[in-house]
């Protein structure tokens, strides 16, 4: 067993080292442990549909109130926006299982407060309509001035553009961020119209504005994910008050995984300043 033991841990370093280790990490799962959803209530879910003037278009609002809080309390929380990654949409975060990650936040003492999510387009970025609905529309959908963003991939790239905007956000919280180093990387995916409207937009570009004294930022990013060099590049630049790059894919497995501690982020932030 102590020899089958040593053998494995020499392949796991033997595999860090490897040309193309986490190409191959990647294509063959070895990206640690999936998260899992915990068996908890789910917190209070609000669907609703508005028309957003900014985007020319009715789109939903999902609303996630902690687990036994009545509407009047919650009216009172704290609002987190959550902005999903490409190819999703708000309710996205009720499949990958936010209502129940914040009751069991709550439960493990974390002060309540509210998930707010909404629609922004299939491969947005969160960049110009979209991202004036956050601006101007949103505070009036969810009754406040949002308080912390938490983004997912290209919900991460929308955060940033986001906190760029609001210097009184507490909290911002990136799950595998979609970032671009070039305008060749940016292109094949974005939706900007050329290199200038790209850079003037790019958050690595930017990183000294997301600086704002009394805000916190939390990075969370897998070493197999593709845009694992992109975060680092991030975190050199805004040195956030929580990073982690541990094992995981840019998937719902290491999502869910590391859920539970950007809750926690969150929340600790919130009620530090409330």
């Amino acid at each position: 067993m102590a020899t089958a033991a040593v053998a494995a841990g020499g392949l796991g370093m033997a595999t860090e080292m490897l040309p193309g280790s986490v190409a191959v990490r990647r294509r063959i799962g070895w990206t640690g442990p999936d998260g899992v959803v915990p068996d908890v209530p789910a917190g209070r879910i609000t669907r609703r549909k508005v028309t957003s003037k900014a985007r020319g278009t009715t789109t939903n609002v999902v609303t996630i109130a902690p687990y036994g809080v009545s509407d009047a309390a919650a009216r009172t929380l704290p609002v987190c926006v959550m902005l999903h990654g490409r190819g999703s949409s708000a309710d996205g975060f009720v499949a990958l299982g936010m209502p129940q990650f914040l009751t069991q936040a709550v439960r493990e003492g974390v002060a309540p407060f509210v998930l707010a999510a909404v629609d922004g387009g299939q491969a947005s970025y969160w960049y110009g309509a979209p991202q004036r609905m956050l601006q101007e529309e949103l505070p009036g959908w969810v009754g406040a001035e949002p308080k912390a963003v938490l983004g997912i991939s290209m919900g991460g790239f929308g955060a940033l553009l986001y906190a760029r905007e609001r210097a009184g956000l507490d909290a911002v919280a990136l799950l595998s961020p979609a970032l671009f180093r070039s305008w060749a990387d940016a292109r094949a995916v974005g939706p900007f119209a050329d290199e200038g409207e790209w850079a003037a937009n790019e958050p690595l570009r930017h990183t000294a504005q997301l600086r704002v004294p009394g805000r916190d930022i939390g990075l969370w990013c897998g070493r197999e994910d593709p845009f694992q060099d992109s975060a680092r590049a991030l975190a050199a630049g805004v040195l956030p008050a929580t990073e982690s790059f541990g094992h995981g894919g840019h998937d719902m497995g290491y999502w869910r995984r590391v859920a539970p501690d950007a809750l926690r982020f969150v929340g600790a932030r919130v009620a530090a300043n409330a």
